[in-house]
């Protein structure tokens, strides 16, 4: 016994139908080239140009106020750098300045928002009056902190003089000046390493606490076997984003001391900016930001390894 179908099974087309209203030569892939496009030539023309165009100059003499052309130097901008006594100065100076105020906010940072952790009421708001400094812009805040440490005027000062103290120079001494920096750096960016540290502990599981007092595990138990090695990775992703952001501080050097005294908190940062506007050797100033940028490339990579060999161990 055969049985028959009375309609017939079509075949399905290997392409559908363009939608109503759209055109034919309009497919999917060439619709997301169209909204693609402006974002890309917008990365190209804001991004990708400056550093192509910054990297031609640094193999010439280059001089912005200039008007002969530029002359192709080789590599001898870079020789000067990497053999200049000032820019291993520079060098040292935001090493000190980098270690130090990243050390300090992730200390400060992860102390905070383990606090914050623990309380069950009030986290809210507490969380956003410590966001509050990492909102404000970097000239507001250091001209907010220049008035604070201003040795004649400054309300630092004044508490210190209300104590019994004298009075100290914090901006216009050597040994206090990059003291300064980094302590108005911490008040400003601590509120980030919190932010993250406190999005790591809020993700704990609860029953690893809950195994842990049935055991009766003391706090600092909990506390460096379940709390720190689940945080640890997430805090160190913010430290390298930190670091980052630390290795190219301007803003406030440019606020508060102006590289001063002497040359006692002039990062690299601030000295390309006088290499390149002050001095207008463009060309040098140029390979002085291809050098930085290759640094910041070469330590992210071995610590985003020292990362991946973390999250495999």
């Amino acid at each position: 016994m055969t049985t028959t179908t009375d309609h017939p099974v079509q075949e399905a087309s290997s392409t559908s139908p363009p939608a109503p209203g759209r055109s034919p030569r309009l497919t999917d892939g060439r619709l997301a080239l169209v909204f693609i496009s402006p974002a890309m030539l917008l990365l190209l023309t804001m991004s990708v140009f400056p550093l192509l165009w910054a990297l031609y100059l640094s193999f010439t003499d280059y001089s912005a106020t200039r008007d002969a052309p530029a002359d192709f130097v080789g590599f001898e901008n870079y020789t000067t750098i990497l053999t200049s006594p000032e820019v291993w100065q520079r060098a040292l100076t935001t090493l000190v300045y980098v270690t130090g105020a990243v050390a300090l906010q992730t200390v400060l940072g992860f102390g905070i928002a383990y606090l914050i952790s623990r309380r069950a009421r009030g986290r809210g708001v507490l969380t956003t009056l410590f966001l509050v400094p990492m909102m404000l812009s970097p000239v507001v805040v250091g001209l907010f902190w220049k008035f604070m440490l201003d040795a004649q005027f400054g309300v630092i000062n004044s508490m210190l003089g209300s104590l019994g103290f004298g009075q100290v120079e914090w901006l216009t001494r050597q040994r206090t000046a990059l003291f300064s920096l980094i302590v108005v750096d911490t008040w400003q960016w601590t509120p980030f390493i919190m932010l993250i540290a406190l999005a790591g502990l809020t993700a704990v599981p609860k029953y690893l606490y809950e195994a842990a007092s049935i055991d009766r595990a003391s706090e600092w138990f909990r506390f460096r076997h379940i709390t720190l090695p689940m945080v640890w990775p997430l805090l160190l992703i913010a430290v390298m984003f930190r670091a980052i952001e630390a290795f190219r501080l301007f803003d406030l050097v440019y606020i508060l001391t102006s590289g001063g005294p002497g040359v006692s908190t002039e990062t690299l940062s601030f000295h390309v900016y006088k290499v390149a506007f002050l001095g207008f050797n463009t060309g040098l100033a140029s390979a002085y930001g291809i050098l930085m940028v290759l640094v910041v490339i070469v330590l992210a990579q071995l610590y985003l390894r020292y990362l991946n060999k973390l999250k495999e161990g």
